[in-house]
């Protein structure tokens, strides 16, 4: 009887050992994978400023993430996407807490050699790099990493984790003149679970009132939503088969080792109550029309806005998430 129950014991430890090897080596060429130019091919310019190496993350200091999610319909082979969202992931190891920063796209910069624009053309003149780079001067934060996806990534990860439980705040009806209809908004308002498609058009669709504040607001909403759903036990099993999936459809500058880390941290971060925030902040920007109908930020206003919401929540209350606000009228430049 014991020498059965040892044979069991060394079966399933061999056993053990298979998956973690297996889980391992899917996960390692996942990130192996992705660090191509799967998604913007950016080619530097003569003269342009290189790209540092990036250090390695030692795990224990806060890290910054920029989320770039850009539309490739039809762009030529030589041409580079704008960001239709960028979301700002800021990740606290010690207190296992993250913080969403959605950047509104018609928000008016600095794009460091290129004069001002719409922050989401910073990836257009000068890639990822430079994008990371504009998103520093706004938010005072050093920000060196970006993971980038495209509609069909985005498709294609809410689909491979099973969809993904979301309450439709109302009814979204929006017809697209390009691609045959094929990114038509049509959702019915209530609780329900979303797969890629329907998800995609729940986190694009801005045809109402309060336009691109509202839409951002929906997008964190989603990648919280999301966030719980990774950790689920399902959601880890079947993690081999969805990296595999998602690997043609996105593109990093993380390295194997730091996402190997941050793939250990996502596990014992609490996704209960992320913060969640917009940029700029309501009262650090005005409307202006300047290149057509923009937002003119204070930097100053919302650094110190970054700032405060990164301090731990017994040193500070958090400021409010600035979403959903009434429509102000527009002040020429």
């Amino acid at each position: 009887m014991i020498r059965k129950i040892k044979r069991l014991l060394l079966f399933l430890l061999l056993i053990g050992i298979a998956a973690g090897g297996y889980y391992g080596y899917a996960f390692y060429q996942f990130a192996e994978d992705i660090q191509h130019p799967n998604v913007v091919d950016h080619r530097q310019e003569p003269g342009e400023t290189k790209a540092a190496e990036l250090p390695v993350w030692d795990g224990k200091e806060r890290v910054n993430i920029l989320l770039m999610g850009v539309d490739r319909r039809g762009m030529k082979n030589s041409g580079l996407p704008r960001s239709d969202s960028m979301m700002l992931v800021s990740v606290d190891p010690v207190t296992k807490r993250y913080d969403l920063f959605s950047i509104l796209r018609d928000t008016y910069v600095k794009i460091p050699g290129h004069g001002s624009s719409r922050i989401n053309s910073a990836i257009v003149e000068g890639g990822p790099e430079l994008a990371m780079q504009t998103v520093s001067q706004l938010t005072g934060l050093s920000v060196d990493r970006y993971v980038i996806t495209d509609f069909e990534g985005f498709k294609h990860l809410i689909d491979a984790v099973g969809g993904v439980e979301i309450d439709v705040e109302k009814d979204m009806r929006y017809r697209d003149p390009t691609d045959k209809g094929a990114y038509d908004i049509h959702l019915k308002k209530g609780y329900q679970r979303l797969d890629g498609t329907k998800a995609l058009q729940y986190v694009r669709f801005r045809h109402d009132a309060t336009s691109d504040y509202t839409r951002t607001e929906r997008q964190r909403k989603l990648m919280s939503a999301l966030a719980s759903q990774m950790k689920s036990g399902t959601t880890l099993l079947q993690l081999p088969s969805i990296l595999k999936q998602v690997t043609p459809y996105v593109q990093t500058n993380i390295s194997s080792m730091d996402m190997i880390k941050l793939a250990g941290l996502g596990l014992s971060l609490d996704t209960s109550s992320p913060g969640q925030y917009q940029l700029p902040p309501m009262g650090a920007f005005r409307e202006s029309h300047r290149a057509g109908s923009v937002l003119i930020p204070d930097v100053q206003k919302v650094q110190q806005f970054v700032e405060k919401a990164l301090l731990p929540p017994e040193k500070t209350e958090q400021p409010p998430a600035a979403s959903s606000p009434e429509k102000k009228s527009d002040t020429p430049a």
